[in-house]
């Protein structure tokens, strides 16, 4: 990582691969509504060794947990836009799932407009999981949802944090995480590409049982680039990458790294 830029990218970014050199690469992952950077653990022993793996710190959970929620997804995208910047020393793609997948397209957009104060290399490509494309999301009112409800959904979604809620103290850490991501997204509403179209590649992935999800919600996304766009299922519901991480993963690779030119040499 840039050395200028090291206290930033700490702040924001857990290093999930442990390798030594110089990456040829970087993964920013994107967790999603509740999630942490360490749902993403995992992939270490998945990816080859010239592509570094960062896992993205949001505020108020694990090692940031004094800080403040973020309020709107304005907010979220412009802090992690200035984050991402302070790792561009290397050529970064996005994956974000479910909420992930709304801030990765928002940093993206924010660094492909090369705006200021938004002046780092945009993506090289965006592999977006689990969350419906424009026009497509179901927004639902689970901000103001009482506790059992939250939990409800989120056993419902066979979302990891559900392990938490038998455990009175893990849960009154879990609840307001989860309370607070949900209301982001809700006041977020529905993703609008206006003039916000990318050249980036984007790759979607979504699980086929997935109750909030269809085809042609997860091909919507195609509309949010002028690059190639896919599209892939995988078996499973909304956490379907839980059982499916090597497969996925490998997938990500696959099509990543043709994007990226001969290695140096």
């Amino acid at each position: 990582m840039l050395c200028d830029n090291d206290a930033l990218a700490d702040r924001w970014f857990r290093r999930i691969t442990k390798w030594s050199g110089s990456p040829r690469a970087r993964l920013i992952c994107f967790p999603h509504a509740g999630g942490t950077a360490s749902y993403f653990r995992g992939w270490a022993r998945l990816v080859p060794p010239d592509i570094e793996v960062l896992a993205v710190r949001y505020p108020g959970r694990e090692d940031r947990l004094t800080d403040p929620f973020a309020e709107s997804m304005e907010e979220l995208a412009d802090e992690m836009s200035s984050a991402v910047q302070s790792v561009s020393d290397r050529p970064v793609a996005f994956f974000g799932h479910s909420m992930g997948a709304s801030v990765a397209y928002e940093v993206a957009a924010r660094l492909h407009a090369k705006r200021a104060p938004f002046h780092g290399p945009a993506p090289v490509a965006l592999f977006l999981s689990g969350r419906a494309g424009p026009g497509h999301e179901h927004v639902r009112d689970l901000g103001g949802a009482d506790d059992r409800e939250l939990m409800d959904e989120v056993i419902g979604m066979g979302g990891t944090e559900a392990h938490a809620f038998s455990d009175p103290e893990l849960r009154d850490l879990v609840l307001p995480v989860i309370r607070a991501d949900f209301r982001l997204v809700e006041r977020y509403g529905r993703t609008s590409p206006g003039d916000r179209l990318l050249s980036t590649p984007v790759f979607t992935y979504y699980g086929d049982h997935d109750a909030h999800l269809d085809v042609p919600a997860i091909k919507a996304w195609s509309a949010v680039t002028s690059g190639p766009f896919a599209t892939r299922s995988f078996d499973g519901g909304h956490f379907y990458l839980a059982r499916h991480a090597e497969e996925l993963v490998g997938d990500v690779v696959g099509r990543l790294r043709p994007l990226l030119g001969r290695p140096a040499r």
